[in-house]
C-alpha cells in the first residue's frame, strides 16, 4: 500500500492537505466487489476498500479462507485499481472503511473528513521506492529531471522527503503527475527519467534496462505507515462490526503464518505477480503484530508512536503550504479494538 504537484490533496478537500486524495466522481471510480465468497451473507455487509499494497493483500486471504465469517464479520471487500480512488470513496461515504496510509488519512482529516484509525497493518520498510534511469546516481542528479508519481500519494511524499534531505525542493525537478501504474509504464517507456512507485509497481518499473533504486522508505523509517481506517460515524454506530474486522485481521495473520504457501499464492494472484516476486516483497513491508499495534498507539517521542508521527506529518503539511493550519487529531486514533482483541487473547 500507499504521501502513496501535491495539489491533488486540494482537489477533494478544497485545498486540503498533502499526502493524499485525488477526487474522482463516483461514477468513475473503478472497483471490483467480491460477492461470491465464503463470507457472502444476506445481511447488509460493511464495505472495506483496499488496493495494491503488500500490507493489504492479507484481506484477500481473509476472504478466500472464510476468516471473516468465522469471526462473525459481514464484510464486502472492494478492490480499487487506483489507490487515490479508494480514499475518495471513503471520504464521500461510498465505503465504510479503507486501507490507507497515516499521511493520507491526516490529509483527509485536514480537509474535513471525520475518520478513525483502528489498526496498524504495517510499516513500509523498502517497498516504496524512487527508481531512476541509467546515469542518475545521486539525489543531486535528479535536478532538472522528469520524475513521475501519483500526485498526492505516499510516494510523492517520499520523493519530497528525499529531495529535502539533500537540500533540494519540488522546484528543482520537473514533476509529472500520473496514476501509479501509468507512472511505471511511462518510466519503462523512457518518457520520464525517474519514478516514485510502491510495490508491486516497483517490479514493473525495474524492467527498464539500466534502472535502479535510488532510495526507498527503508531510508525514512516510520515515514509511511498503513492502516485500517473507518468513518467515525460507522465506528460510533457499529462498534461490534469494527471489532469483528479487527479480530479477523489478527486471525488472518495467524492463518498466514500457519499456511504460508497457500497464503502467498492467494496474495501473489491478487498482486498479479509470481509467487517468487511476491516473496521478494517480504522485507519491504513490516506487518504489525498485536504487540506492535499496542506500542504504536502509545504516546512517544519518535516515529514508533503514531501520535508523534501524526504531529510531524501535520507540521509538514503546514510548512509546505498544503494545509492552512494543523488539523485536530485528538480523536483520530481508536485503540480500543486492538486492546480488546489483546485482552481476549492474552496468553493464547
Amino acid at each position: 500500500m500507499k504521501i502513496r504537484s501535491i495539489l491533488a490533496y486540494f482537489v477533494v478537500f478544497v485545498l486540503s492537505a498533502s499526502v493524499v486524495v485525488g477526487c474522482n466522481p463516483a461514477s468513475l471510480i473503478k472497483t471490483t466487489t467480491d460477492t461470491n465468497s465464503p463470507n457472502a451473507t444476506s445481511e447488509a455487509a460493511l464495505t472495506l476498500g483496499y488496493s495494491a499494497w503488500p500490507g493489504w493483500f492479507p484481506w484477500q486471504v481473509a476472504q478466500e479462507s472464510g476468516i471473516f465469517k468465522a469471526n462473525n464479520a459481514s464484510v464486502e471487500l472492494k478492490w480499487f485499481d487506483g489507490y487515490l480512488e479508494s480514499i475518495s470513496a471513503l471520504t464521500t461515504g461510498q465505503i465504510d472503511a479503507n486501507s490507507q496510509t497515516l499521511n493520507d488519512t491526516i490529509s483527509s482529516v485536514s480537509g474535513g473528513a471525520d475518520l478513525a484509525i483502528v489498526l496498524v497493518n504495517d510499516n513500509s520498510t523498502g517497498n516504496d521506492k524512487i527508481i531512476v534511469s541509467e546515469g542518475i546516481n545521486t539525489v543531486a542528479d535528479l535536478k532538472g529531471k522528469k520524475i513521475a508519481a501519483e500526485e498526492g500519494t505516499v510516494d510523492h511524499y517520499l520523493l519530497l522527503l528525499g529531495l529535502e534531505k539533500e537540500g533540494l525542493s519540488a522546484a528543482d525537478i520537473e514533476f509529472v503527475p500520473l496514476e501509479t501504474g501509468q507512472a511505471a509504464t511511462a518510466f519503462v517507456g523512457g518518457q520520464v527519467d525517474a519514478v516514485a512507485v510502491f510495490t508491486p509497481f516497483t517490479t514493473q518499473a525495474l524492467k527498464r534496462p539500466g534502472s535502479k533504486e535510488l532510495f526507498s522508505s527503508k531510508d525514512f523509517p516510520g515515514a509511511i505507515s498503513d492502516h485500517l481506517v473507518f468513518s467515525r460515524q460507522f465506528v460510533q454506530e457499529n462498534p461490534e462490526q469494527v471489532q469483528a474486522v479487527v479480530d479477523s485481521w489478527f486471525a488472518t495473520l495467524d492463518h498466514i503464518e500457519q499456511n504460508q504457501a497457500q497464503a502467498n499464492k492467494i496474495m501473489a494472484k491478487r498482486a498479479n505477480v509470481t509467487i517468487e516476486e511476491y516473496q521478494d516483497y517480504a522485507d519491504g513491508t513490516t506487518i504489525f503484530s498485536v504487540e506492535d499495534n499496542l506500542k504504536a498507539f502509545q504516546p512517544g517521542q519518535d516515529v514508533t508512536s503514531l501520535q508523534f508521527s501524526a504531529q510531524k506529518i501535520s507540521d509538514f503539511l503546514v510548512q509546505a503550504g498544503l494545509a492552512a493550519q494543523a488539523p485536530d487529531l485528538s480523536n483520530l486514533f481508536e485503540d480500543r479494538f486492538v486492546k480488546a482483541y489483546a485482552a481476549k487473547n492474552k496468553g493464547s
